[in-house]
């Protein structure tokens, strides 16, 4: 006489009760309930999966954002350097043999500003200029900065507002006064607390009256408008550096539609005024502000690219981790998906239960990332002295939702797989499987 023992099944970690009239296959919403159920049994291992698509959204988002707030900065700090600003610079010259750096040439002269003035109808304004470097005393005081020959529009040109005194007018340039208007490092390196106009400050051993003080407006690369002083062209020239050449013309046009007419225009009068052949190159350089803004507006494109295709890595290597999760579980969960065969689940009743597990996965995942991204960039976009980083932060919501709607893409992605391959399984065989 032989005796059958019949093994005890295993419960399954989650059953869908069936009602009358679904013996044929699983809602939707079923489907969900199931889905969730089965995840919340490991609260753990879910959050751990999760981690890859929280930390690839989040990154997604504090990547462009810091992207996108430093091409908003760039874009500003260009904007300080004046609006609708053309520079001439002189060309290079030869020494030696060897050619030299552009603006070697000594080819711009004071009258060639007034040429461009008179004879270019798309020009507003024009300031001569010339730079150099030179120490500056007051008291027991002295530090070395850039002193800066301009006209009276100089200051107009480069969007360069006064915190109090005034600015040198045409008077000035024809006595060639010796009056300076300072940028506010320099005040605060040299007088500190004291009041600077009217002060007399000693300009490589020459004393000038402080008149003005410029606006704090911030470094903006090499040009650091806050560390300088700005004295009359002629007495640049003249009385301090001992030249009888231009560094440089700023033009302003009349609009920023004009401004490609103006470089052709000034291109053509300089060319006549400096007495240059058809063939002849040009002995000077226009250098237009459109076509910076245009270059640091690619820079930044490319460079949040960048910083957003490193960040989307993660992404990937989260949706990687979801899929190996998900293929551990079919593997854990086999008998439970013969018992849902055997009773009357389809197909595409387990695809459903396992895909829905996944996407569930990389949405949670998803909104959690968002929010760690968003509070992160907010974080990072905080001045220094108030607890953050003070990164130049820009928030937009398509990189938002973008990085959300990829982390639902990947979900699904990699969760096809695992859930086609419980969708295959084979009952009996499933009921077999210890």
């Amino acid at each position: 006489m032989s005796v059958i023992e019949k093994a005890p099944v295993q419960a399954p970690v989650s059953l869908a009760p069936l009602k009358e009239g679904r013996l044929r296959g699983m809602g939707i919403w079923e489907a969900c309930r199931v889905a969730f159920q089965g995840l919340m049994a490991n609260k753990l291992r879910s959050f751990l999966t999760m981690l890859g698509i929280i930390i690839g959204v989040s990154a997604v988002i504090v990547m462009v954002s810091l992207g996108q707030g430093a091409a908003k900065a760039t874009q500003e700090a260009i904007q300080r350097l004046g609006t609708n600003v053309l520079t001439v610079m002189p060309g290079s010259q030869q020494m030696g043999g060897v050619r030299q750096g552009l603006g070697s040439a000594q080819t711009l002269k004071p009258e060639d500003m007034e040429t461009i003035l008179k004879k270019c109808p798309s020009v507003r304004s024009v300031s001569a200029e010339y730079r150099g470097r030179g120490q500056v005393k007051f008291q027991n005081q002295n530090t070395q900065t850039t002193i800066y020959g301009a006209s009276p529009t100089y200051f107009e040109i480069r969007n360069m507002p006064l915190s109090e005194g005034k600015a040198f007018d045409e008077d000035d340039v024809k006595r060639r006064a010796k009056v300076a208007v300072i940028g506010d490092t320099i005040r605060e390196t040299l007088f500190g607390s004291i009041q600077p106009t009217g002060k007399y400050i000693k300009v490589n051993g020459q004393s000038f009256k402080v008149i003005g003080v410029v606006k704090k407006r911030g470094g903006m690369g090499p040009f650091n408008p806050d560390d300088q002083i700005v004295i009359p062209i002629s007495t640049a020239m003249l009385r301090v550096f001992g030249v009888d050449y231009l560094g440089s013309i700023s033009v302003q046009a009349v609009s920023a539609e004009k401004m490609a007419d103006a470089q052709s225009e000034i291109e053509e009068v300089l060319a006549k005024a400096h007495k240059l052949r058809p063939d002849e190159p040009l002995d000077f350089r226009i250098f237009n502000q459109a076509d910076l803004t245009e270059s640091a507006a690619q820079q930044s494109t490319f460079l949040t690219m960048l910083l957003a295709g490193i960040a989307l890595v993660s992404l990937i290597v989260g949706g990687i981790g979801i899929m190996n999760i998900m293929l551990v579980s079919v593997t854990e969960r086999t008998r439970e998906v013969g018992i849902r065969k055997a009773i009357g689940a389809k197909r595409r009743d387990i695809l459903y239960q396992f895909l829905i597990e996944s996407l569930t996965l990389s949405l949670v995942g998803g909104l959690i990332g968002v929010g760690l991204g968003v509070g992160v960039s907010l974080w990072m976009g905080r001045p220094q002295d108030a607890g953050g980083v003070g990164f130049p932060m820009l928030i937009s919501m398509p990189p938002i939702v973008v990085s959300f709607c990829f982390s639902a893409f990947v979900g699904i992605f990699f969760g096809l797989y695992p859930a086609f391959r419980a969708s295959r399984l084979d009952p009996i065989e499933s009921l077999r499987y210890e």
